[in-house]
């Protein structure tokens, strides 16, 4: 059975890290491609030794924060 998870992608120097926020792995690559694949893998692994217990789908939003410049 396949379910769907959020990756999440940022770039940290010269590589791309993503994050699966409803399970908690994370793993990084050269490129988005090879980050989001290896975090396929991570994530497929540790809902082997870990099942998954029912989560809700994270959202996305956005806030202000003063900057002083």
């Amino acid at each position: 059975m396949n379910k769907l998870f959020t990756a999440i992608v940022h770039k940290e120097g010269d590589l791309y890290v993503a994050e699966c926020p409803e399970v908690g792995t994370a793993s990084q690559g050269k490129t988005i491609e090879e980050s989001i694949d290896n975090l396929k893998e991570a994530t497929e692994l540790y809902l082997e030794e870990f099942p998954e217990q029912k989560t809700q789908r994270p959202f996305l939003t956005t806030f202000e924060v003063a900057v002083n410049a």
